[in-house]
């Protein structure tokens, strides 16, 4: 026992012990919350050890007495003493139960956020939700005033109303532009397959001349991008200033607006877009057509041109077609050669299909007509068509000549017979 108490004065672990405390003492008030703490655990962990030798000597001690030596002392102050740290011990369960109660409160907390942010979520579907009754509301108005107007015009001529809101998901249009245009590149490919022939085959019973059949239907396709790229831009517009109104959330009013464009492009007015391509190649001076037809016999081929076109506007980076004329060099990345080229020849006479891009990067080449000497005899061809127009006086070319000149396209509804 004496070399349990020699090594325990020897190590001086109460001397320790007590100028840990007095240097925690000293620096309390300067130290932080976890310097505190740590400094705590120190001295509780070294009076530990000092506890650990103790209670060996105590062992030890109460051997030397025999069976009956020291019970009394025992009894009287160590029971005593062992039953206030079992208190202590439900103490420590008071703390498990305070530690337990504080987590409850931070997730109760966190659930009240929760709750707040679905709600906010709600009141913006619920003002989006009012403007589009809003919007709603001043469409059936003005339609109620052109109803009422005695202008035979009104219904070509009307502006289209600004577009009514819907609920829509942010993100949706960069999320799938992949998808899309993977779609939209290969819708592209069937147009050209399919409506393309199918409408070739239909001007071959009005129009003899095959060259002219392709001119009209590569005419055809680029104005459809002309008029959808205008009709995306009016569009994506009014889209704009109707959102920009109410307009709040993580996502910015771009990518918002053309969410919403994606999501509802059954709003987009095919049908004016295909008027505008017809009034457009009613004047072109590169294409001609019987006048006992109009070129709306071709309007399934325009009206899936402009779907497609408009559709092809809302990717990132948007697909437009290659500008093409002419006489321009003709190059192998963008055409294919027809079948009835002059395969020496280095010019392009005139385009049958054109060549879809992404910037600058060809992503579907198109389809052109090389032919040696044929840029020459066309322009010829056209410098005598013009000099017979100009001394004819014919009935025919004055009623072409009007029509041409009419603000609104005459050439509608079925083939007159």
């Amino acid at each position: 026992m004496a070399d349990g108490l020699r090594r325990l004065v020897g190590a001086e672990s109460g001397r320790v012990l007590q100028e840990k405390l007095e240097s925690w003492y000293r620096d309390y008030e300067i130290n932080s919350c976890d310097q505190n703490l740590n400094r705590c655990c120190e001295i509780i962990e070294l009076n530990s050890k000092i506890q650990g030798q103790l209670f060996t000597i105590l062992n030890e001690t109460s051997q030397e007495g025999g069976h009956y030596a020291g019970v009394e002392t025992i009894k009287t102050r160590l029971l005593p003493w062992l039953g206030t740290c079992f208190s202590c011990a439900s103490s420590g369960k008071l703390f498990e139960t305070n530690l337990s109660l504080t987590q409850d409160s931070i997730e109760r907390e966190r659930q009240l956020r929760k709750l707040a942010n679905n709600q906010s979520f709600q009141l913006q579907e619920l003002q989006e939700e009012l403007t589009s009754t809003r919007l709603q509301l001043n469409h059936v108005q003005q339609e109620l005033a052109r109803s009422r107007s005695p202008s035979p015009r009104r219904v070509e001529n009307r502006s289209p109303s600004p577009p009514c809101l819907r609920s829509c998901s942010p993100g949706r249009a960069r999320r799938t532009n992949a998808s899309r245009r993977a779609c939209l590149i290969a819708r592209f490919g069937d147009i050209y397959a399919e409506e393309r022939l199918d409408a070739e085959t239909l001007l071959r019973t009005y129009i003899s001349d095959m060259e002219m059949v392709q001119r009209i239907i590569y005419i055809a396709a680029v104005e459809s991008f002309h008029a959808a790229k205008m009709a995306y831009r009016q569009f994506k517009g009014r889209v704009r200033e109707t959102l920009s109104l109410g307009h709040s959330g993580p996502e910015s009013l771009e990518d918002t607006v053309l969410d919403y464009i994606v999501r509802h492009e059954d709003l987009y007015d095919v049908q004016a877009s295909v008027n505008e391509v017809i009034r457009s190649m009613n004047v072109n001076p590169k294409i001609s057509f019987p006048p006992e037809i109009d070129f709306i016999v071709i309007s399934t081929l325009i009206r899936e041109l402009c779907r497609m076109a408009f559709s092809m506007q809302t990717l990132s980076p948007p697909l437009d077609i290659a500008f093409g004329i002419d006489g321009e060099l003709f190059s192998e990345t963008k055409y294919h050669r027809s079948f009835d080229s002059d395969f020496t020849a280095a010019l392009v006479a005139y385009h049958v299909w054109p060549a879809l891009m992404e910037n600058d990067i060809v992503v579907v080449k198109g389809e052109a007509v090389t032919k040696r000497g044929a840029l020459w005899s066309r322009r010829s061809r056209s410098r005598s068509r013009s000099r017979s127009r100009s001394r004819s006086t014919s009935p025919l070319v004055s009623h072409r000549l009007s029509r041409s000149r009419s603000p609104t396209p005459v050439r509608s509804g079925s083939p007159r017979r």
